[in-house]
């Protein structure tokens, strides 16, 4: 029988980092939201989770990275909106951030979540910041603990 190993929804020990984009807040905000409540039905208490606002999505990685040089979280989750315009603006954004906090979670072995919309329309986006699609803040959050909770169990792995 293989050995398995899976990460569980339940807050480890220590700090959160959530790092928001403010361009298009009424979507991040529910973004936030869903994030933060999540956090805490895990076990995540208010006060270890640090709230980090940054103007636009462009501007995620640089505190990202921030937060993950100070060695005191288990994951940082990265929340923003990007909603296709007339132009290709949006494609320049979502590809140069997506691929930043990638490496930025290779590198550093700390979880870092991709939880920016990148949407083609506004209904699109809403439906994802706690519509009928769900909120894709609550399932980054799902998806940083379950990561934080996995890689603890690596640690202590033979």
């Amino acid at each position: 029988m293989p050995n398995v190993y899976e990460g569980e929804l339940k807050a480890v020990p220590g700090k959160w980092a959530i790092v928001v984009s403010r361009y298009n807040e009424h979507l991040t905000g529910r973004l936030l939201e869903g994030a933060v409540k999540t956090l805490v039905e895990a076990g995540a208490a208010d006060d270890e989770i640090d709230v980090f606002f940054v103007p636009g999505a462009f501007e995620l990685p640089t505190i990202a990275a921030a937060a993950v040089a100070r060695r005191e979280y288990n994951a940082v989750l990265c929340l923003g909106a990007v909603i296709r315009g007339e132009t290709t603006h949006d494609q320049h954004i979502n590809r140069a951030v997506s691929m930043a906090l990638a490496e930025l979670g290779v590198t550093e072995g700390i979880p870092v979540l991709f939880g920016v919309l990148t949407c083609d329309t506004l209904e699109q986006a809403l439906n994802r910041a706690g519509g009928n699609v769900g909120n894709k803040g609550a399932e980054c959050a799902e998806a940083a603990l379950r990561m934080a909770h996995l890689l603890g169990q690596m640690d202590e792995s033979p």
